[in-house]
């Protein structure tokens, strides 16, 4: 016997990520952690004392930490704009009787609602090119295209391109220009804490006298590790998102191989950027 369609829909790939609703502040306070970390070995602990050192040392370390505050100060910006803005959510009563030139739609009555849900809970307007509307089985309402329902927020997203665990909140249309910002700023900031601290990385395997306490240099060693780990790792994700909006896709529309049609949220390859 072959699994009904309904069945076959129901094992999303992010029906497990619902357990996530639970770490909220967690993962927000393990990323202020490694920020902390991170300043406490970068700051205190080298460049920080490298100021009373005098010459040109002294104008090096206040090179590295103007620029380490400029980055962080704007790389903090950017998560916390990701993690308290609306991604965008569904209007109520939303239909596709829309005026593309002023951009709005008419809400649905509740016999045209009613009559919406009988029909298969989906349609397809002609073969014009016009968008598809789909029924929300979850959220009891149409949604656009390129509307996805996000299992861990439990309800349907504009433009979705993921959940995001470290900002604890979808990735859709209205703060995806502030996640490419957070990707960018964190590249440069992991980056420039990388080269900062690679001199002290490579004392640690030389005959050379280190100064300071053990503690400092395990956090600084740490510290080291874990920046290029994540400079490594955030310019991938950051080539794969760039490449993304050249394309004028997103993560789960390349995953699923469809098309994107254009639609008032869409804003283009260019303006994707400009906004």
């Amino acid at each position: 016997m072959h699994r009904s369609a309904g069945a076959v829909m129901a094992w999303n790939v992010f029906r497990f990520c619902t357990a996530l609703r639970g770490l909220g502040s967690i993962m927000i306070l393990l990323v202020l952690s490694i920020v902390g970390v991170t300043y406490y070995a970068v700051v205190l602990c080298n460049y920080g004392p490298a100021l009373l050192a005098g010459g040109a040392s002294t104008l090096a370390a206040l090179a590295v930490l103007l620029l380490f505050h400029f980055l962080l100060v704007m790389l903090l910006w950017s998560y916390f704009s990701v993690v308290f803005t609306d991604p965008g959510s569904v209007p109520p009563n939303w239909n596709l009787d829309f005026d593309e030139e002023r951009g709005e739609t008419t809400p649905l009555s509740s016999s045209d609602f009613s009559s919406q849900m009988n029909s298969q809970q989906s349609m397809a307007l002609s073969d014009t090119g016009n968008p598809r509307a789909r029924y929300c089985r979850k959220c009891n309402q149409m949604k656009p295209p390129r509307c996805h329902h996000c299992s861990v927020c439990g309800r349907c997203v504009l433009k979705m391109d993921h959940h995001c665990v470290w900002v604890v909140n979808c990735v859709g249309a209205l703060n995806y220009k502030h996640f490419l910002l957070f990707l960018f700023y964190t590249f440069l900031e992991t980056t420039l804490v990388t080269l900062s601290l690679l001199p002290h990385f490579i004392a640690f395997f030389s005959d050379i006298d280190i100064p300071g306490s053990p503690a400092a240099l395990a956090t600084t060693f740490l510290t080291f590790v874990l920046n290029l780990a994540f400079s490594l790792s955030v310019m991938g994700f950051m080539i794969m998102h760039v490449s993304l909006v050249f394309a004028n896709t997103t993560t789960i529309e390349a995953y699923e191989k469809k098309t994107t049609p254009r639609w008032m949220y869409d804003l283009g390859r260019k303006r994707n950027f400009a906004q």
